[in-house]
């Protein structure tokens, strides 16, 4: 089958960072789906690990966590889906990824694809949209159809996670939603996603909160460069706030936090697969939630732009790009 692969860490600009390969085909195991792999997305977990994790000698790695596709075949176990079915999902960090032609995934990280996304469309969303809502409803114990009065602050809201994180909260919550963005056209995306307020986070955030008249938001989430805000979060969130964050600073130093009593929330979607948890399903029916709401208009797609064919070339010009930084959405990738 058709692959892009890697054999040694290197900086994304030399060729051999991730080229062009023909492996052999995976084998599902006893809860697994073969998924005929049709679009993928690109994450920043693709450019860490490409960057950090050398293989094996010898050995092959295939990246990427974030696929839609068809199930060719499923594993003796299976009771969720049947052959023929439209999926999407991220997966498992520790298997082989989705930049494949085929591709294994245990059946409970998988949902049932939106009827009215394209591949490409639905290949944008599952990481991020697991992330968001693990991060909103499993960490911060937000509730469904609740908090009329209080605010959420997304610093870094016009980024994968950002812009679906602002959909949920907007759709599934009575919060007041205020979003960050330094460029006009990224504050435009934010806008559009749905957010009460747009503030320039290349500004003090504070500031900014008082221009527009906002009072100190009860929860805070921080989706990039959460050591450099800490000060700026310390200073404007509610006292007995929550903060949340996904990102893996170096260092940081949360004891000015404790003044205000502020409890601190570390989401990363890939623990349940990792650890095997009793509740790796949620995953699946997360992602089965999301489609309906998709299907019923209420969430939209969060590409933000089309890079062409899955390929080593268009994967390198994706995973730069990724790395610079000012990615708006998405990028995706589709067909062989």
């Amino acid at each position: 089958m058709k692959a892009i692969a890697y054999q040694h860490a290197l900086p994304i600009q030399n060729e051999l960072a991730l080229q062009d390969r023909d492996l052999p085909e995976p084998m599902p195991g006893p809860r697994d789906l073969l998924v005929e792999v049709k679009a993928i997305s690109v994450n920043p977990v693709d450019t860490k690990m490409r960057a950090g994790a050398q293989p094996e000698p010898g050995q092959w790695r295939v990246l990427g966590w974030d696929a839609s596709g068809i199930v060719r075949d499923v594993g003796g176990e299976v009771r969720l889906f049947k052959p023929g079915d439209r999926v999407w999902y991220a997966g498992d960090i520790r298997r082989p990824g989705s930049n494949s032609e085929l591709h294994v995934v245990d059946e409970r990280l998988v949902g049932h694809a939106p009827y009215t996304l394209d591949h490409a469309q639905a290949a944008a969303m599952p990481l991020t949209t697991i992330t968001a809502w693990e991060l909103m409803f499993d960490r911060l114990r937000l509730r469904q159809g609740a908090h009329a009065g209080e605010s959420l602050l997304v610093i870094g809201a016009a980024g994968g996670v950002g812009s679906i994180l602002v959909q949920l909260a907007r759709q599934l919550t009575k919060l007041n939603v205020i979003g960050t963005a330094s460029r006009p056209e990224t504050s435009s995306w934010v806008q559009e996603l749905g957010a009460h307020h747009v503030i320039d986070h290349g500004q003090p955030l504070a500031q900014g909160l008082k221009a527009q008249g906002l009072e100190a938001p009860q929860y805070v989430v921080s989706l990039t460069h959460s050591d450099a805000y800490l000060p700026q979060i310390t200073e404007l969130i509610a006292p007995q706030g929550r903060f949340g964050l996904i990102d893996d600073p170096d260092v940081l130093d949360i004891g000015p936090l404790k003044k205000k009593s502020v409890s601190v929330h570390w989401e990363l979607m890939f623990t349940r697969s990792m650890f095997g948890t009793t509740d790796m399903q949620a995953q699946h029916e997360l992602l089965t939630q999301v489609a309906l709401l998709v299907d019923a208009g209420r969430l939209r797609t969060t590409v933000g732009e089309h890079l062409g064919r899955i390929d080593a070339t268009n994967l390198r010009r994706a995973h730069a790009l990724v790395e610079a930084g000012h990615t708006r959405g998405k990028l995706v990738l589709e067909g062989f």
